[in-house]
């Protein structure tokens, strides 16, 4: 093969050889490639050279690739290798700024592309113990990579105070892929979304001095890069990057910024690249990506999120195609329906790019698992983060979606020999029709039949043959003959999950005392920021003041009006110790405003109110300007003296719960107040119950359908937030054919958004479990089950 030339610019530390796939096929030859001898030479501009030399581009000698607008074969060689196929993939010495882009393009697709279907979104913040099952069934499902992002606020909850144990053991999950056989993609971030609690950023961040988010601001990007150097360091320090022979074979920096740049103002853009040239800079010895980011500077790849990325092209045309987010389905809001996504239009659409030239999909979510804890964010998000994901929150396979992917990856891996040694020609073959056709030199052919038409199946005629092609159906003929998969003709059968009902529960009761406060409780003159006074360590935050009524002041037969403002995101309301109701907002407008008629005296009067946050706001720039709680006016209406303006006098806050501070939620806090009988419909009380676990390995779930709202913990665990809300709008019916959008394909209208609640089994003993539930509004004990899911 022929040698690169130009002036050799060793690494200042080469890594060791690289056993990596190999990336050509042994049926292609590429004459004009560079030498296949030293891989990570070519990545150390990435390292060290700041030089700009020349680099071999696909079969075009030594030279950079040229703008043609589209890219040659060779480079789709480098972007669809196939897995199984282990060889030292390498390439020449360093030769300036666009080696590091190809050779990040060539690490990225002859590590994590195979057939363009390698990645499943798994996330490790979910039960560690459910990580290996949860690995294989990717894996068995015919996928390469693992990918998860990485939670600044599970790992920095306090600031300079890092946790890395139980579900946040980041090291180990990764080491549990690489045993797997798999690779990891690294999503560090640390922005993730996610619908995760704050973005995934730690609330800590938002009152550092000058502070602000995802902006060319000096003391973000301080603790940004200190966050990322964190866990850059700590996975080379454990050997995980691939030329450590580790399984990390790629990494993203920031989430989904590109739209944010249009409303950033001027600090977005230089930012943004100021993201990417620090990413680099941490000399990971792999690529980084920014999803969503057309304009990601060199060598940094922009990728695709979405529910389609067949439109989409890379900014340069040495770079590889890649879709990080492939959307199985969508997420859940309390209030909201349950979206599904048709398996036949997920697959239609990984088809789809594939048969344009993408070479690496990531399904987002392969599996979304449960929210823990207060980890939802939204707000309004639910515990459950199933999406609709191939395997569902449980960790059982959703049939036929888990399925039919694993057979469109073995429809793909086929035709691969083809598929990466040749640009496809389209053929018109009807008004929808399309045919893309690949052809090897030895004369090997591989075929994509696509119908777009989203109403009407057709015959069509190819190579001399007749096909039927399904609505909105793409079939795969790995021969040019047979078509071995047709992305709307579902072979698997349909597995429908059932809840069952095993155990029942003996209540006691214990009821928070509204007219109260503790004594870590606090005056401030006027309304205070509900995060300001928490920091996110409780929901809850009370807000207590005194109102004198004169003695003229009450008409009669009326009581007075209060009026409550709320940036959100729920409210109860007391006078005097009663409860004059709660109200709440959604997840469109969390915003919320109580108006009630509410029963005074003549003298003093108490009022309470305690706020409520439903998670905290995760999509956004500036997070340092996001509020809940009330921020006013609070007035108090309906008296001769006229309208009461209580905003700016004294109030008196208590941070979170009695029951919370006591510690209720565990054995030994539970035994620290005297428990009475169940007192199912009083507003903010705590209930416990013991049970045994039921028999088997079935996943275990907890019915709250007959409950208000609360929280949940199981032997001290934090299961999660629950919420008896009624999903609005309608749902209608739900075609696979057509493009897909989240309000398509609902369920659960006018039902629940959820009413099942995950409880993983290690947490559970044989017996004597505690169960805690914390009730805001009041329910019936008597419909709480512990029920187990089967399929």
């Amino acid at each position: 093969m022929k040698k690169c030339s130009g002036p050799i610019i060793p690494p200042a530390a080469p890594p060791p050889s690289l056993p990596v796939r190999q990336l050509f096929p042994s049926s292609t030859s590429l004459p004009h490639y560079c030498s296949s001898a030293q891989l990570h030479t070519a990545l150390s501009p990435i390292k060290t050279s700041p030089h700009l030399l020349q680099l071999l581009a696909c079969n075009r000698h030594c030279h950079p690739p040229q703008n043609t607008g589209r890219r040659s074969s060779r480079c789709r060689l480098a972007r669809i290798a196939p897995l199984q196929e282990a060889a030292h993939c390498s390439l020449p010495p360093p030769a300036g700024r666009r080696v590091a882009v190809l050779a990040a393009a060539l690490v990225a697709a002859c590590l994590a592309a195979s057939v363009g279907v390698a990645d499943a979104a798994v996330s490790y913040d979910r039960r560690s113990l459910m990580w290996p099952g949860l690995i294989q069934k990717a894996k068995d499902g015919g996928l390469d990579v693992i990918q998860t992002y990485v939670f600044w606020n599970g790992h920095e909850p306090v600031q300079g105070q890092y946790y890395f144990s139980d579900r946040y053991d980041l090291v180990r999950f990764v080491k549990l892929v690489k045993q797997a056989g798999l690779y990891v993609h690294l999503r560090i971030g640390p922005y993730v979304c996610a619908e995760w609690n704050f973005g995934g950023f730690p609330v800590w961040l938002k009152y550092v001095p000058g502070i602000s988010f995802r902006t060319d601001n000096g003391p973000f990007k301080a603790e940004m890069q200190k966050f990322v150097e964190k866990i850059v360091s700590m996975m080379k320090s454990e050997g995980l990057f691939e030329w450590q022979g580790g399984p990390i074979i790629m990494s993203q920096v920031e989430n989904e910024f590109g739209p944010m740049e249009s409303v950033g103002g001027s600090g977005a853009k230089p930012y943004a690249n100021w993201a990417a040239k620090m990413a680099v800079g941490t000399n990971t010895g792999v690529p980084w990506v920014m999803c969503k980011q057309d304009d990601a500077p060199d060598p940094v790849i922009n990728t695709c999120n979405g529910f389609y990325c067949d439109y989409f092209s890379p900014n340069k045309n040495y770079k590889p195609s890649m879709w990080t987010e492939a959307w199985t389905g969508w997420f859940t809001s309390f209030g909201g329906g349950v979206p599904h996504r048709p398996v036949e239009d997920l697959a239609f659409a990984v088809a789809r790019f594939i048969q344009k030239g993408g070479s690496f999909v990531n399904y987002y979510m392969y599996h979304g698992g449960t929210n823990f804890g207060r980890t939802a964010g939204g707000p309004f998000i639910a515990t459950s983060y199933d999406y609709d994901a191939p395997i569902d929150e449980f960790g059982l396979l959703r049939q036929p979606k888990w399925g039919h992917l694993r057979d469109l990856h073995r429809a793909i891996k086929q035709a691969e020999p083809v598929l990466v040694s040749a640009d496809p020609t389209i053929e018109s073959i009807g008004s929808y029709e399309k045919a893309y056709v690949f052809k090897a030199k030895n004369g090997a052919c591989a075929a994509f039949l696509s119908n777009y038409h989203m109403n009407t199946a057709v015959k069509v005629r190819f190579n001399g043959q007749q096909y039927n092609l399904p609505a909105w159906s793409i079939s795969i003929l790995p021969d040019c003959k047979t078509a071995v998969f047709n992305t709307a003709t579902v072979k698997e059968p349909t597995l429908m999950p059932k809840m069952n009902p095993v155990v029942r529960f003996a209540w006691q009761s214990y009821s928070e005392d509204t007219n109260s406060l503790g004594d870590s409780a606090f005056t401030k003159d006027g309304l205070v920021e509900q995060l300001s006074m928490t920091w996110d360590k409780s929901d809850y935050l009370w807000y207590t003041t005194y109102v004198n009524i004169g003695t003229n002041d009450l008409r009669s037969g009326q009581s007075p009006q209060l009026t409550v403002y709320s940036a959100g995101h729920s409210m109860q309301v007391f006078v005097n110790g009663k409860s004059y109701g709660s109200v709440y907002g959604g997840y469109d407008n969390p915003k919320l405003t109580y108006n009630g008629r509410v029963k005074m005296w003549q003298g003093s009067n108490k009022i309470s109110i305690l706020s409520s946050a439903v998670g905290l706001p995760n999509v956004g720039n500036h997070f340092e300007n996001w509020n809940v709680g009330i921020l006013g006016p609070v007035t108090l209406s309906g008296l001769n003296g006229g309208t009461k303006d209580l905003s700016h006098q004294k109030w008196t806050y208590q941070v979170g719960l009695k029951g919370e501070t006591l510690g209720l939620h565990t054995v030994t806090g539970s035994s620290a107040v005297e428990w009475g009988g169940p007192g199912g419909y009083q507003p903010l009380t705590w209930h416990k119950a013991f049970f045994n676990v039921p028999a088997g390995n079935d996943p275990v779930a907890l019915d709250m359908g007959s409950m208000g709202k609360g929280q949940l913990w199981v032997n001290g665990h934090h299961v999660g937030r629950y919420w008896s809300y009624k999903a609005s709008g309608g749902c209608g019916g739900c075609s696979y054919a057509g493009t897909y959008h989240e309000d398509k394909c609902r369920s659960n209208c006018g039902d629940l958004s959820q009413r099942w609640y995950h409880v993983p089994r290690s947490w559970l003993k044989p017996g004597g479990n505690l169960l805690v539930v914390l009730e805001e509004y009041g329910g019936d004990l008597a419909g709480v089950s512990l029920a187990t899911r089967t399929t």
